[in-house]
């Protein structure tokens, strides 16, 4: 790649980000309200075939493809996916809707520290943040913080989507990075 940052192993993690991207714009605009009549059990479908079974799929690919971390990301988050969209028509309490996004929290916490390229880290990152402040929202009841979470979704599915299409129409892929400021020496 011509950006210096590695994006994981090639098609895989390409198609991986375009879904979990997808997913989370799904998701996160569900809970934003910013489209009339659309909730985040209308994205039900999405994250059950794209989120869910798609992104599963990819990382088996990529585990085959000997890259872990795509695999692990990929395939948990798939599982999680397919999960959350088969209970979202169940009738199940605000409580345990919150636990069971705290639990998906946690891995999406685990993805941003494992380290890997930049764009990853923030996507994940913004994701965790995004299903704690929904956890909270569920747990709490409370519909503006859930609003909240839904933007940041929304936030961290395009941060997915530009680091997909990034890899595919050569844009860059690295943040800046901070120069020393004034009276620093770099040294080595």
């Amino acid at each position: 790649m011509d950006n210096a940052v590695s994006a994981g192993s090639g098609n895989t993690t390409v198609v991986g980000r375009l879904a979990l991207g997808i997913t989370l714009l799904a998701f996160g605009f569900g809970f934003t309200d910013v489209v009339d009549g659309v909730s985040a059990a209308d994205a039900a479908s999405i994250a059950q075939y794209v989120g869910g079974v798609a992104l599963f799929v990819v990382g088996l690919l990529a585990f085959r493809d000997r890259d872990t971390a795509s695999g692990t990301a990929f395939s948990a988050l798939g599982a999680l996916w397919f999960t959350w969209a088969v209970s979202v028509g169940n009738q199940v309490s605000a409580n345990a809707a919150g636990l069971f996004l705290l639990l998906f929290a946690l891995v999406a916490l685990t993805l941003t520290l494992a380290g890997g390229d930049q764009l990853g880290q923030v996507a994940y990152g913004l994701f965790f943040v995004s299903l704690v402040l929904l956890a909270i929202a569920f747990l709490a009841e409370n519909d503006g913080l859930a609003k909240v979470g839904g933007w940041v979704a929304v936030a961290a599915g395009a941060v997915a989507w530009y680091a997909a299409t990034a890899v595919l129409a050569h844009w860059p892929t690295a943040l800046p990075r901070r120069t020393a400021g004034r009276g620093v020496t770099a040294v080595g």
